[in-house]
């Protein structure tokens, strides 16, 4: 049995399902040669003339061109150059209607030819058997070159495919079955060698075992000229094939000349063959060996309306209608314009259309030789058209299933094997366009297919978006954890810092109450803007004093009690109990002294303050004098039995007293309640009393260093009248006061003087007492006395100023004329203590001449305060209301003290001459009663002058 190359080579050949016979007409046109027409008077050259996509711009409106330049380069996607059929200018680039039944609008460059017909630089190739096979296929592409039979594939990409899969047969394609159609078969005639020349080269870059030559018998002249050029290439075969339509399709010409089928959504390189068509095969030859790219091509122009049809060639861009001019086209009514055969062609919605490298011919019949078909009308189901279908489809039942749009049920009948060759529609008896059906749908299955492949990609480019998000995400999740975990671990060392700062803050807060101290001064200066010192750490330390110096008081009060009780014992532990009592008396003195000078200067800043303390000191003032009175009444009553006892008790109350001054400032309810509270005891009795009188006292005292006080006061703060007037009335205010203490514990003396008649001893105590007081008063009036004028000399300038000084005048007036009267009542004290001791006249009569004395000093020293109150006011011509009724409120109590002198000494005369008479009436005294007498005297004299003695002391201090 022969091989299938062995029967090739015999000429034997096979035959394909399905076909028609339909009248040639091909006789019309090939009569005569390929002619030539004239140039149009525009080209209109669309970019896109092949299956495949557009190339890129090379040229603007308005350049000029030659024939043969490129005007777009080829990219990717199976893309092809256009070239310039002619030279001339770009006149315009635009959308124009395309070579397709729709007559979509397609980007074109519209050439406007100058008539030169200039042609570019050409590169012809001598040898293309010394040439790269790749370089060549690179020649091809950039000459344009693409399927000239009607499918419009790019050659190039056919001539590389050998590098994928072997080709065992070239199958060139001159068959040219549809009728009226003699393109290739004037052009196989015509230019044979070239056509074998092209053949040539496509062996050469395909290597195949051999070129089989197809051509209809009805073309006797083309199978001569072919066989006569091949007949140097034993390779090449040139067959006769038998005349049935469409024995031009691939798939069916490659059955006849091979045997072999294409399979269903195959190609023929499947099967190793390959598909070129002649006129294909002469753009190559021409590329190749004449450098010229593919600018013109022959076109078959026929039709009855035609009154020469003939072959000719057309450049590529040239509109129908010119063509149609050129051959004497004589339109008739409905006249119809095919683009290609009356089988496979289509009709042009106009003539404006350009000839593309994929047209071979243009027919123009009229209505008798192209009868319009009939209304369509309902299939018979004759199954004509599933006989004449050379794929063997069955069509009818691919046209129900495009009338009903299911694209998924033609796709499975394999509508894309249909070849559109149109032998079904030509024999359906219903005229049923069944290949316009087919290609719409197919249409709009690669419309549908092509929206999948954008939707696949957009998924693809959304899936990859998203995964690149999510991986973002991740990584700014992770830089956030990282971060986070960093930013705890400092936040946790930097709140064990902050909690170690805090705690060193805290203990130093709590153990530094000098800081705090300084800080609510700096807050206060900031708050007052006025520059004041810095007293913190002094007042500090002023409070730990008094703290130590109250603990040790109520640590002796707690030892002194049990000692009270058990007093009687002995007299010098009682001795040694007052000395220290003085001595804790005097210190407690000096710090109150410090105390009081703070507090006063604290004072001046705030009048509201020094209004709050003087009230306070007032409401003191008057508990104490009740306390006082009462205490005094009961002690007088309770306290005669032991004279020393007496006396030591007194001393203890003194020093008290004195230790309690320190605290006036504090609240003192203990001390009344434990008065009040324990009565029953005579001696504690004698002690509270003696308390009374010495806190009496203390206030007196305390009454008058403020007073002293005040024009520093006034001095200092010149520019604040209401300050001055604050204090002027505080300072008056605490002389009342403390006149009136001192008047109540003076008038209970004599109370306790008259209740103690028995015993002489007791009436030397009391005179010794009175002595010492009268020098205590007389000594305190001669201080401020001496004080006032340097005050008044110092401040003549400010009317303010004056009318303090001249308030503190009153005050000071007010306060001698009390003292003055209290040395009276302590003179006549003593003249009484006389009267009750006759047994020492020369004692009665120096106690009475110290106080005459006395008396007539505290007298004088009324006068001059009094003058001294008129010189300050004189001083002070500012305001004269205010220093006349000052100086009239002088002058009145200088008068009345002066009165009061005079009738002290009076009575004082009155009482001495009894008492120098006395004596001789008298009984004589025994010598020891005598002597007992004057050692009493002695012993009271003493003790008068050592506490006058410390009274200057403490003066000096306060001072």
């Amino acid at each position: 049995m022969e091989t299938l190359l062995e029967q090739i080579e015999h000429g034997k050949l096979w035959q394909f399902p399905g076909g028609i016979h339909p009248p040639e007409q091909k006789s019309v046109s090939n009569q005569a040669s390929i002619g030539r027409i004239p140039l149009p008077d525009y080209l209109v050259l669309p970019l896109k003339q092949h299956i495949g996509a557009n190339g890129q711009l090379l040229v603007n409106k308005g350049d000029s061109v030659r024939k043969g330049q490129p005007l777009t380069r080829p990219g990717a996607n199976w893309s092809l150059p256009v070239h310039a059929p002619t030279s001339g200018v770009i006149s315009d680039i635009k959308p124009m209607p395309s070579a397709h039944p729709s007559a979509l609008p397609e980007l074109s460059i519209v050439l406007t030819p100058d008539g030169e017909d200039k042609w570019c630089e050409l590169n012809p190739v001598a040898d293309y058997t010394q040439l790269d096979k790749q370089a060549l296929i690179d020649i091809i592409h950039h000459a344009g070159i693409a399927g000239m039979g009607g499918a419009g594939f790019p050659t190039y990409v056919k001539a590389d495919s050998a590098k994928h899969k072997p080709v065992e047969f070239l199958v060139v394609n001159g068959v040219e079955c549809e009728p009226y159609i003699t393109a290739d078969d004037l052009l196989m005639r015509e230019h044979a060698e070239q056509i074998v020349q092209g053949i040539e080269i496509m062996q050469h870059l395909l290597n195949p075992q051999y070129v089989l030559v197809g051509i209809e018998t009805n073309k006797p002249e083309a199978i001569q000229a072919m066989t006569a050029a091949a007949a140097h290439n034993d390779k090449i075969l040139v067959r006769g094939l038998p005349v049935k339509y469409p024995s031009g399709g691939e798939k069916q010409l490659i059955q006849v000349l091979t045997s072999k089928e294409v399979p269903s959504g195959g190609i023929p390189a499947d099967v190793g063959v390959l598909v070129q068509n002649v006129g294909t095969l002469f753009a190559v030859s021409e590329a190749i060996c004449k450098g010229k790219p593919l600018i013109e091509r022959v076109v078959t122009v026929t039709g009855n309306t035609i009154q020469t049809p003939q072959n000719v060639w057309a450049l590529l861009g040239s509109e129908i209608k010119h063509l149609l001019t050129c051959q004497g086209f004589e339109p008739v009514a409905e006249q119809r314009v095919i683009m290609g055969g009356p089988m496979m062609g289509f009709t042009l919605p106009t003539v404006r259309i350009p000839v593309v490298k994929t047209t071979n011919c243009i027919l123009a019949p009229d209505n008798q030789e192209l009868a319009v078909a009939g209304p369509e009308q309902a299939c018979i189901r004759c199954s004509a058209c599933a006989d004449a279908c050379p794929q063997t489809l069955l069509p009818q039942q691919l046209q129900w299933f495009a009338k009903g749009k299911e694209y998924d049920k033609l796709e499975e009948h394999n509508l894309f094997d249909c070849i559109e060759c149109g032998a079904c529609a030509y024999v359906c008896p219903s005229e049923i366009p069944l290949v316009q059906y087919y290609r719409v749908a197919k249409a709009e299955i690669r419309e549908q297919k092509l929206e999948k492949v954008k939707a696949e990609r957009a998924k693809e480019r959304f899936e990859a978006r998203k995964e690149r998000l999510e991986r973002e995400q991740e990584e700014r999740q992770n830089r956030h954890k990282r971060s986070a975990r960093s930013n705890t671990r400092s936040t946790e060392q930097s709140d064990k810092v902050s909690a170690a700062m805090e705690r060193v803050k805290q203990k130093k807060d709590s153990q530094s109450a000098v800081q705090a101290a300084i800080e609510r001064a700096k807050a206060k200066k900031s708050a007052d803007g006025t520059l004041e010192p810095d007293n913190s750490e002094v007042a500090l330390e002023r409070a730990k004093r008094k703290e130590k110096a109250r603990q040790y008081k109520a640590e002796k009060d707690a030892q002194a009690t049990p000692d009270m009780h058990a007093g009687g014992e002995g007299s010098r532990k009682d001795a040694v109990a007052a000395a220290i009592a003085r001595a804790k008396a005097k210190k407690a003195a000096q710090q109150d002294d410090d105390t009081a000078q703070s507090s006063s200067d604290a004072g001046t800043e705030d009048p509201r303050k020094a209004a709050v303390a003087a009230a306070i000191a007032r409401a003191k003032a008057k508990k104490a004098t009740q306390q006082d009175d009462d205490t005094a009444q009961s002690s007088s009553d309770a306290g005669t039995e032991d004279p020393r006892k007496a006396a030591v008790a007194a001393a203890i109350a003194r020093a008290k007293a004195k230790k309690a001054a320190k605290d006036t400032e504090q609240p003192d309810e203990a001390q009344p309640v434990k008065t009040d509270a324990e009565p029953v005891d005579p001696r504690k009795a004698a002690v509270a009393a003696a308390i009374a009188r010495a806190k009496a006292k203390k206030a007196a005292k305390e009454a008058e260093q403020p007073d002293e006080a005040q024009p520093a006061e006034a001095n200092a703060e010149p520019e604040d009248t209401r300050k001055a007037a604050v204090a002027a009335a505080i300072a008056r205010a605490k002389a009342k006061k403390a006149a009136k203490e001192a008047e109540q514990p003076d008038e209970a003396q004599p109370v306790e003087a008259d209740a103690e008649p028995e015993d002489p001893r007791k009436a030397a105590v009391a005179a010794a007492i009175a002595r010492a007081k009268a020098k205590k008063a007389a000594k305190e009036a001669e201080q401020p006395d001496e004080a006032q004028p340097v005050e008044a000399d110092a401040e003549p300038e400010d009317p303010r100023k004056a009318a303090v000084a001249a308030a503190i005048a009153r005050a000071k007036a007010k306060k001698a004329a009390k003292e003055a009267k209290e040395a009276e009542q302590q003179a006549d004290t003593v003249t009484d203590e006389a009267d009750a001791e006759p047994e020492d006249p020369r004692k009665a009569a120096v106690a009475a001449a110290i106080a005459r004395a006395k008396a007539k000093k505290a007298a004088k020293e009324a006068e001059q305060q009094a003058d001294t109150v008129t010189d300050e006011a004189d001083a002070e011509p500012e305001d004269p209301r205010k220093a006349a009724v000052a100086a009239a409120i002088a002058r009145a109590k200088a008068k009345k003290t002066a009165k009061e002198a005079e009738q002290q000494a009076d009575t004082e005369q009155a009482s001495s001459a009894p008492e120098q008479e006395s004596p001789a009436n008298d009984a004589p005294l025994s010598a020891e009663e005598k002597r007992q007498a004057a050692i009493k005297a002695a012993v009271a004299r003493a003790k008068a002058k050592k506490q006058a003695a410390a009274k200057d002391q403490e003066g000096n201090d306060l001072s």
